[in-house]
């Protein structure tokens, strides 16, 4: 995809009126193609859901592509934004030689930075947008975007905190299993975007039933830490990955 470009504006109101419509069409884009994916969600479809005429979106973006793209940026900026509490809690935790129960409430803090991000509109629709990446359904952007610059460096922090836990190192085949393990955890409310409700006999996820599900994933996360913590980093095969 080509590089989003921003045109040029009329100064003064001007700026603060386009920067309002072009946050607006990210906003609306953003849904849609969760919902529907790249080729699925129309440009006209995304001016409709935003408010402006079709002209806008080039105007703002260029291209379809270029509009993804800044869907991308938007996603990969605000959860940066968002992941840096708890990214910096680990670091101080680390560093501090923290006891147990605060190592284990650095990982439920970033973990819980996580689930709301899966569970909580408006977020919901912008893990929609990712899941079709990893399902297939629309170009590699965002989620390569995101491995880069997001997931990379918070993984390598909690494989070190899981192994200050754990009493094994980062690079053992034993803490990076139990990380996946623990991603599972959430994995089954990530996507396809829905499948849960059928099994929950819900039609959707509102903020109670986010708070129930998340208050259980931490639940279950916590023992199985603590669990781990008390095993030192048995069981385990070969050593190093």
């Amino acid at each position: 995809m080509t590089q989003t470009k921003r045109p040029r504006r009329s100064p003064a109101g001007g700026y603060a009126r386009g920067d309002e419509t072009r946050q607006r069409i990210i906003d609306a884009a953003i849904r849609l193609f969760g919902e529907h994916g790249f080729d699925g969600a129309s440009t006209r479809d995304i001016a409709t859901a935003a408010g402006v005429n079709a002209p806008a979106l080039q105007y703002y973006f260029e291209s379809k592509e270029g509009l993804y793209r800044a869907c991308a940026e938007y996603i990969t900026n605000d959860l940066r934004a968002r992941y840096a509490p708890s990214m910096k809690r680990i670091s101080d935790a680390l560093k501090d030689d923290a006891g147990i129960d605060a190592l284990v409430d650095a990982y439920l803090g970033i973990q819980a930075t996580t689930l709301d991000s899966v569970l909580v509109p408006p977020h919901l629709s912008k893990g929609r947008l990712v899941g079709r990446e990893l399902a297939g359904e629309s170009p590699n952007v965002a989620s390569e975007m995101l491995q880069r610059r997001i997931k990379r460096p918070i993984n390598k922090l909690l494989l070190a905190l899981l192994a200050r836990i754990m009493h094994t190192r980062p690079d053992d085949a034993i803490t990076r299993i139990r990380m996946l393990t623990l991603k599972g955890l959430m994995m089954a409310f990530y996507y396809p975007p829905g499948a849960c409700l059928d099994l929950l006999g819900w039609k959707e996820i509102d903020a109670g039933r986010s708070a129930l599900i998340k208050a259980a994933i931490q639940e279950q996360t916590r023992t199985l830490l603590m669990s781990w913590h008390k095993a030192g980093g048995s069981p385990r095969e070969g050593g190093k990955a």
